[in-house]
C-alpha cells in the first residue's frame, strides 16, 4: 500500500478540494499519512493569489524532498494551471496537473513512477468546465463545502478566472445530499465555499437556481447546527439573503463581504461591480436586522493609481463602517492581468505602510466588536484544538471564546455568557446553566 501526503496552500476552497482528492486516493487503496511520515507520494495543492504563494510552493517541495527524498511530487491547483512549465522546472517536481485534470490525477498518473522529465497535464482553462463536488473531512467540528467554482468577473488585479475558469455550480439537490452526508459524520458546522459563492446557480452556462434558493433548502437539513457563508460579493448579497439569515436558526449572523477599496475611483479601476455606497448600504441593512452580526472585510491597498488621498478615503470609509475585522492585502502584481500596466504604481514601502495602518484599524474594530458582546449570551461550538489546557470555540457571531479544556465539550455547543477579553485577545465566558446542549 503506497502512502500519500497532502499539503494545501490558499483558500478554504482549496482545502475542500484537497480533502476530496485525498478520499479518491483512499478509495483506490492508498494510505493517507502526515507530511513527515516518509510518504511515497506528495500532492501539493497551490494558490496563486500573491507572489508569496508561489514562493511557498517552492519551499514546500524542498521540505518534501527533505522528509522523503524519493517521493513522487505532484503539484495541482491555481499556480499549476497558470504556470505549469515554470513549476515543472522546480527541482523535485514529478508531475503538474491543471484545473481540468486534478480530480483525475490517480487515473492519469496511475503507478506514480518517476520519469526522466516531469509530466505536465494542463489543458486550456476552457476545458475546466465541469463542477466537481468537494468537501473537507477530518475536522469533526467544521467542514468546508464547495458549492460553486470559477468566476465570470474580470477584476483587473485577479488571476482566478484564468486559474479556475468560468462560473459553474453544483445543483441544490447535490449540495443538500452532501450536507446530509456531512451531518451523518457528526460534523456540526458547514462553511459554504466557492470562488464567487453568491453567483451559485449556473450549470452549463445557464442560470437554473440561485444562492437564495440554496440557503433556503440547506436551512432544512437536519443534524447540522450551523451554516456559515464564507465570502460573498456585496452586489450579490441581496436583501432577501440578509433577511433570511436574520430569521434562520441555522445560518449564523456572520458575513464576510469583500470591499477591496473605499474609493470609488479605485473600485472603477479594479472593475469591481459596485461602488462604496452599495457596500455601506449592505452593512447598514445587516446591522439593522442583526445588530450583533459579525462582518469581515477584504481590502487591497497600493493598487496602481491609489494616491495617499485615495488610501485615506478608504481608511476613513472603513473606520466609519460598523464592521468587525479586516483581511488586508498589499497589492501584488500578477501576470496576464490588466493592473500591472496601469499608471501610478505605488512603492512596496507605501503598500506595506498602508497595509499596516489598516491592520491596526482591524485590531481596533475587532476589539470594539468583542467589547460590544460582553455580558451577552451565546452558544459556543467548541473544537478539538487544545493548547496549554485551554480549548477554544466560536459563538454564532464569530467571537472566539477560550475555556478550560473539558473533553466532554469537544464538538458540543454550550450556552454561555461572555464576561471579558483575556490577554490573548480571546473572549472568556461563564456557563449560564450546567447541562451541555446536545443536538
Amino acid at each position: 500500500m503506497k502512502k500519500v501526503a497532502f499539503y494545501t496552500l490558499g483558500c478554504k476552497l482549496n482545502y475542500s478540494e484537497t480533502s476530496t482528492i485525498g478520499r479518491i486516493f483512499q478509495e483506490r487503496g492508498f494510505e493517507k499519512v502526515e507530511f513527515t511520515d516518509t510518504p511515497d507520494i506528495y500532492v501539493i495543492n497551490t494558490c496563486s493569489v500573491t507572489d508569496n504563494a508561489d514562493k511557498k510552493c517552492r519551499k514546500i517541495v524542498k521540505e518534501a524532498k527533505k522528509y522523503s527524498p524519493n517521493a513522487f511530487i505532484t503539484i495541482v491547483g491555481c499556480y499549476a494551471q497558470l504556470k505549469p512549465k515554470e513549476i515543472s522546472e522546480i527541482p523535485g517536481v514529478d508531475a503538474v496537473l491543471g484545473a481540468a485534470e486534478k480530480f483525475q490525477l490517480v487515473d492519469i498518473l496511475e503507478t506514480f513512477e518517476k520519469k526522466e522529465q516531469p509530466q505536465v497535464y494542463a489543458s486550456a482553462i476552457s476545458e475546466a468546465n465541469t463542477f466537481h463536488n468537494s468537501y473537507s473531512f477530518g475536522d469533526r467540528t467544521r467542514t468546508f463545502l464547495k458549492v460553486q467554482d470559477g468566476c465570470d468577473y474580470s477584476c483587473t488585479f485577479c488571476t482566478i478566472p484564468l486559474a479556475r475558469g468560468n462560473s459553474r455550480s453544483d445543483s441544490i439537490a447535490n449540495v443538500v445530499r452532501s450536507a446530509n452526508e456531512i451531518a451523518e459524520s457528526g460534523v456540526k458546522e458547514i462553511v459554504l465555499t466557492g470562488v464567487n459563492t453568491g453567483d451559485f446557480g449556473l450549470q452549463d452556462g445557464e442560470r437554473l437556481e440561485t444562492f437564495y434558493e440554496l440557503v433556503q433548502e440547506l436551512d432544512k437539513v437536519e443534524g447540522i447546527d450551523r451554516f456559515r457563508i464564507s465570502s460573498i460579493e456585496p452586489n450579490l448579497l441581496k436583501d432577501e439573503i440578509i433577511e433570511f439569515v436574520s430569521q434562520s436558526k441555522r445560518f449564523m449572523p456572520h458575513f464576510h463581504v469583500p470591499l477591496q477599496s473605499g474609493s470609488n475611483k479605485i473600485l472603477k479601476l479594479m472593475r469591481r461591480r459596485y461602488l462604496r455606497e452599495l457596500y455601506a448600504d449592505r452593512v447598514a441593512t445587516i446591522k439593522s436586522l442583526m445588530p450583533h452580526c459579525c462582518i469581515g472585510v477584504d481590502v487591497i491597498v497600493g493598487f496602481p493609481g491609489e494616491t495617499e488621498e485615495d488610501f485615506l478615503e478608504t481608511y476613513n470609509f472603513i473606520n466609519g463602517l460598523d464592521v468587525s475585522y479586516l483581511h488586508v492585502f498589499p497589492y501584488s502584481e500578477r501576470e496576464n492581468t490588466m493592473a500591472p500596466d496601469m499608471p501610478g504604481k505605488v512603492s512596496i514601502k507605501d503598500r506595506n505602510r498602508r497595509a499596516d495602518m489598516l491592520r491596526i484599524l482591524s485590531e481596533k474594530k475587532k476589539r470594539f466588536f468583542y467589547e460590544q458582546n460582553i455580558g451577552r449570551e451565546f452558544t459556543v461550538l467548541f473544537e478539538d484544538d487544545v493548547k496549554d489546557g485551554v480549548m477554544e470555540g466560536w459563538t454564532e457571531n464569530y467571537v472566539r471564546v477560550a475555556a478550560k479544556y473539558d473533553p466532554v465539550l469537544v464538538n458540543e455547543t454550550k450556552h454561555v455568557r461572555l464576561t471579558g477579553i483575556n490577554e490573548q485577545g480571546l473572549m472568556e465566558a461563564e456557563e449560564t446553566y450546567i447541562e451541555v446542549l446536545k443536538h
